[in-house]
């Protein structure tokens, strides 16, 4: 029998505290100061290691703890950060970075062009742009303890941006040595929080103290950019999955800040004094439907291909934040709309007319034999909860045997990102989410190249990379989409944003893709 959706309407009747009584830990909790925030994530944190993690709530962790050599900016321009300047030669084969004074790690060491190297060598080995600059590099060394150059075989436009738009957080040269493929377990950060290890309880508690030893760049902040301010003394998450659960927390002023309310929930906290509903991520999320590749029977291009008639992206936008359209866009490509990357080219396939009958005859005509086909949904992850049981009625009307399985998002994430999971993992599709930010262009795409390797779309990808002018750029990213509807690696569903909820109390959030705690304040 198939897994229910997440209860909503009929059992989300809040009355003030009520629900969190029993599920909170009120002493705890009751200690609120005016220099504590109280957040509750979206999701519960595997790990603050970025590079090991594709989720947004890792980067939520990651942003706090390391900084970074560039940030970017609202306009998505990188700008120095730890950076004090930097030169490039002629030939744009050479670049020489010098760091800001005063910079420190939490322990006290100095951050040297060391650590800085080793970084970089550790993010180059995962990242899209990383290994771009692995793939052109000639030489990266330090010079000075303040100073390091990167020589190039061939020039590499986008290596601020990667710098300054990825995971390439600084980290102490003894931590940066881990290999990419392993997690790091020393959290020694280089920003303006730390990471309070014997504090963390995975699936219940994350907790952050303000780096005194932080030196912020005396600048406005602007998203990742600017002058990281810690005006918070202590930072508290708390894993809350059950939404009416966490609302409760937040009308009775036990939490101070929802990333993710359920939109049903959101006139109950709009009507309510002391609290406030915003939308703080101006780039809004894009959604995918992820399909597995690499195994029967989504290894056919056609059944992968014959899913898209199918697609009603409208449905799994209200499935998230319900009937307001301000709130989602449909339309949606493989890229963010809106960006320099999106198209039309192709876009019929998912804007064209709607036909659950063609899907069904597609299907069969790809020699779909009944197989069972896994669909993961992760029940603690509001978007995951609510767009799978869409995904899940929409495979059973075009004629899929599904079995819905419910688990958390970190099982799930395990699953889809474990060496051989193509072979043992046993999945063949789930809902989710990317902020907008990583679907922007085809460096940070992920997702884009599929379970197994796609050599045609990996050829696009490294002539974007190549390409100095943007209107060759914006032609290979046509032809990336083209392709990406041809031999789906998944299905675009729609963009969306997503308000967030907070007390009145808070003040100076940046409007930012992923939760910044630097420049908030909170009043008594």
């Amino acid at each position: 029998m198939p897994a229910p959706a997440l209860p909503r309407r009929a059992t989300l009747q809040l009355g003030g505290a009520a629900l969190a009584a029993g599920a909170l830990g009120r002493p705890a909790l009751a200690q609120s100061a005016a220099n504590t925030l109280r957040f509750v994530p979206h999701a519960n944190l595997q790990t603050p290691d970025a590079l090991q993690s594709s989720t947004l709530v890792s980067l939520n962790a990651a942003s706090a703890i390391w900084d970074q050599l560039f940030g970017l900016d609202s306009k998505l321009v990188p700008r120095p950060q730890m950076v004090a300047s930097y030169e490039l030669s002629d030939d744009r084969l050479r670049w020489r970075f010098r760091l800001r004074e005063g910079l420190a790690f939490h322990d006290g060491e100095p951050v040297r062009a060391a650590d800085c190297v080793a970084s970089i060598h550790r993010w180059s080995q995962r990242d899209l742009f990383g290994k771009r600059l692995a793939a052109q590099l000639d030489e990266m060394r330090a010079s000075g303890d303040k100073e390091f150059e990167i020589r190039l075989k061939q020039p590499y436009g986008q290596l601020l941006y990667g710098l300054g738009a990825t995971a390439c957080y600084i980290m102490p040269e003894r931590v940066a040595r881990t290999p990419a493929t392993t997690t790091v377990t020393d959290f020694t950060g280089s920003g303006p929080f730390r990471f309070l290890r014997d504090e963390w309880v995975s699936g219940a508690s994350v907790a952050f103290a303000r780096n005194e030893k932080y030196v912020p760049r005396d600048e406005p902040p602007d998203m990742w950019a600017g002058g990281k301010v810690a005006k918070l003394a202590r930072i508290e998450w708390k894993i809350l999955p059950d939404p009416a659960t966490a609302v409760s927390a937040l009308q009775s002023g036990e939490v101070d800040w929802l990333e993710r309310p359920l939109a049903d929930l959101l006139p109950v906290l709009r009507g309510q004094r002391g609290l406030k509903v915003e939308t703080i991520d101006p780039i809004g999320v894009w959604s995918e439907f992820r399909l597995n590749d690499s195994v029967p029977p989504f290894d056919n291009p056609a059944l992968r291909r014959a899913l898209l008639p199918a697609v009603r992206q409208v449905d799994y936008m209200q499935s998230l934040v319900g009937g307001n359209p301000e709130l989602y866009r449909t339309g949606a490509g493989v890229f963010l709309p809106g960006s320099a990357a999106a198209s039309t080219a192709g876009l019929e396939a998912i804007t064209g007319e709607r036909s659950l009958e063609r899907a069904r005859q597609m299907v069969k005509q790809a020699g779909y034999a009944g197989e069972a086909i896994v669909q993961m949904a992760a029940t603690d992850l509001a978007s995951s909860a609510a767009m799978s049981p869409v995904a899940q009625q929409m495979l059973r009307d075009i004629g899929f045997n599904v079995d819905y399985q419910s688990v958390d998002w970190g099982t799930l994430i395990s699953r889809a990102n474990a060496p051989g999971a193509a072979g043992r993992g046993g999945w063949h599709c789930y809902c989710t989410g990317w902020a907008g930010l990583w679907v922007s262009n085809p460096g940070s795409h992920l997702h884009l190249y599929g379970t197994r390797p796609n050599p045609r779309m990996e050829a696009l990808r490294d002539a974007w990379f190549a390409a100095t002018e943007a209107a060759e750029q914006r032609r290979i990213t046509e032809q990336m989409q083209l392709l990406a509807f041809e031999e789906p690696p998944f299905l675009p569903l729609g963009q969306y944003f997503t308000p967030q909820a907070y007390s009145t109390k808070l003040s100076g959030f940046i409007p930012s893709p992923v939760a910044l705690f630097w420049n908030l304040e909170k009043s008594a």
